[in-house]
């Protein structure tokens, strides 16, 4: 038999854990306030592998991987270092055909790590993961986000826990999304700011306009195949104000 794999306490373990019989509803709106609080789309991730540790029925361990169009694999978020083992690039390759059809299919379910045949994972029996849930959480045609729970019992995951699977990652996607935009409209304010002050230096140091100065920038940026923000830092970190 090959070594089990030890694992510690979550570092996560200061949420609650949502008690039997809490309603579907009001658990829900709590994770998906919890998911919008975050910041930045990683911290949504490492949000959502917390949660879903704590929502989804019979999961004990979660993370989310990515896996492209040529099936390589990497874990972005996860509950503990046994998830990280597990969806590690080395893991990745025939042993998990259940993988790849999440490519045509939301959900799939490994039921049980130690069964003999296509459908069991040596890899994932060896570090005491019996069983699986599988939630695709984006896709598109080169890229594909998932969100897998697990648990060191076999056969844990029943349709209830993919319904409530299914329903959370809709919740995820959405504040991932959310996030996604606040980041890239602060990256816009940032690289807005950036600009102003690389114009202003040209014009103060070229004494010309606003919009020749914007011209020029922009012609060096052609010209170097550089980034116009990238840049625009440039020519501010050379140009330190007093």
């Amino acid at each position: 038999m090959p070594k089990r794999f030890v694992v510690t306490a979550s570092e996560f373990s200061e949420l609650p854990r949502f008690p039997v019989g809490y309603e579907l509803a009001e658990a829900l709106t709590a994770a998906a306030r919890q998911l919008h609080d975050t910041d930045t789309p990683h911290g949504t991730l490492r949000t959502a592998v917390r949660l879903a540790v704590h929502l989804l029925p019979g999961a004990e361990h979660a993370g989310i991987s990515v896996l492209d169009g040529g099936d390589r694999r990497h874990a972005v978020a996860w509950s503990d270092d046994v998830v990280r083992v597990a969806e590690s690039p080395a893991r990745v390759g025939a042993e998990r055909p259940y993988w790849h059809r999440l490519w045509n299919t939301p959900v799939v379910r490994l039921d049980d790590s130690e069964s003999v045949g296509g459908e069991g994972d040596a890899e994932l029996a060896g570090l005491g993961l019996r069983s699986a849930l599988a939630l695709r959480l984006r896709a598109d045609r080169q890229r594909l986000t998932v969100l897998t729970v697990y648990a060191r019992k076999p056969r844990t995951f029943d349709e209830a826990a993919t319904r409530v699977g299914r329903l959370f990652t809709a919740h995820v996607g959405l504040a991932l999304d959310s996030a996604t935009v606040r980041e890239q409209l602060t990256e816009a304010m940032r690289t807005r700011d950036l600009i102003g002050q690389a114009t202003g230096i040209l014009m103060e140091r070229l004494n010309i306009d606003a919009a020749e100065a914007f011209d020029s920038l922009v012609r060096a940026s052609q010209r170097e195949n550089i980034k116009l923000r990238d840049l625009a830092r440039t020519v501010v970190a050379a140009n330190p104000r007093s």
